[in-house]
């Protein structure tokens, strides 16, 4: 196992009603804006619990933040901020809106152009506390330190990450996410079980606490996944899902072990160039980077068919075969499509993705920093 330092300061309100007590977690005398997406939870009700536990504070509020958070609309954000002098924020929604509002804490005391902190990595020395209020399971936003942000002006769809923009708590009622259409859940699923892969499927880091947590989150998002599809209202299998997902990326099954997220990276450049969905993307690009990347991975892959999809029997070429195909089947069996072709996508829009990735550095991805452009492209017309 490599060293490591473990820090994960973020309080979690979980369960029915929990809404009800953020304002305990609030200061009294905090000037709060409300962050949101495009007004879904004004019709689910999340809009108005919020509001009644919010009752009497000092309150704010700025929606229309966009699946894929657009650094347009979030420096709008950041103007309200200065012009009222908000002290807390309060992300209500699913990952874009947490992820949105990062940005915004960080950007509001920023010197310079905000954009330098995705672009540039530039480090950020301040933010606003914020909290949070979960609505879709799927990114892990609302345990990490994570942020991706889309400058829509020119396609560039990048991240930063600070340990200063840990929520200072997040609530995760699983009754919030009930409304939420098949899309959105099967999106969901897809992200979080991505997430474990990019943790988990390297290569052997004698880390077995790790993986077998990997494993488990992996297992539960397979048996509880379609459960809480074929019935919103269960909410047995929807907690269980939203816990995966958090657990998924709060860095707990990272911690010692290697990372690979090339899937991620491609898949940003996918969604900035063509519009898909973040787990379209992911769904389309994990299956073929096993397949490309298989020798490399080969004894994880092994591990992997065997304590996830129980394959035990062939010899070691047909079981990775076989757990790759089945991992492909499991996001289509969850509403995501695993092809390019299958969003209208072609081949044509490889150089592309490879020129945005050699602009922002990415050109030497993986778990081994070996998978070139010239990698990406193999990966990419697999799948086509």
């Amino acid at each position: 196992m490599e060293n490591f330092a473990f820090y994960n300061p973020v309080k979690i309100l979980f369960g029915k009603g929990q809404i009800a007590n953020i304002a305990a977690e609030i200061p009294a005398d905090a000037k709060i804006l409300i962050t949101y997406g495009c007004g879904s939870i004004k019709a689910n009700g999340v809009y108005d619990q919020v509001k009644s536990a919010l009752a009497g504070r000092n309150v704010f509020e700025f929606g229309g933040i966009e699946p894929n958070p657009h650094l347009e609309t979030l420096l709008k954000a950041v103007e309200l901020i200065r012009k009222e002098g908000i002290d807390f924020l309060l992300a209500v929604g699913g990952g874009s809106v947490l992820d949105g509002t990062k940005f915004i804490a960080a950007a509001v005391h920023f010197v310079g152009d905000p954009w330098d902190i995705l672009a540039k990595q530039a480090p950020v020395t301040a933010a606003l506390p914020f909290g949070a209020v979960l609505t879709l399971p799927a990114t892990g936003s609302e345990m990490n330190t994570n942020s991706v942000i889309t400058k829509w002006e020119t396609q560039e769809k990048l991240y930063f990450a600070s340990p200063l923009v840990f929520p200072r708590f997040s609530v995760l009622d699983p009754e919030t996410t009930f409304s939420l259409p098949p899309r959105q859940i099967g999106n969901g699923i897809v992200d979080a079980y991505t997430h474990v892969m990019e943790q988990y499927l390297t290569y052997p880091a004698n880390a077995p606490l790790q993986d077998r947590m990997a494993e488990s989150i992996l297992k539960t998002l397979i048996e509880e996944g379609p459960k809480t599809l074929a019935n919103p209202q269960d909410y047995d299998a929807r907690a269980n899902l939203v816990w995966s997902a958090t657990m998924a990326l709060n860095g707990l099954i990272a911690v010692g072990v290697p990372q690979d997220w090339t899937t991620h990276m491609i898949g940003h450049e996918l969604t900035a160039l063509h519009g898909l969905d973040h787990a379209q993307t992911l769904a389309v690009v994990l299956p073929s980077t096993l397949t490309i990347r298989r020798d490399r991975k080969s004894q994880k892959l092994l591990q992997y068919a065997e304590r996830v999809w129980g394959i035990v029997d062939g010899d070691e070429a047909e079981r990775v075969k076989e757990a790759i195909a089945k991992t492909r089947n499991f996001f289509e069996s969850v509403g995501v499509r695993t092809h390019l072709s299958d969003y209208g996508v072609g081949l044509d829009t490889i150089p592309a993705i490879i020129k945005n990735l050699e602009k922002h550095g990415m050109t030497a991805l993986g778990e081994y920093k070996d998978v070139n452009p010239q990698v990406v492209e193999q990966i990419l017309t697999l799948s086509a």
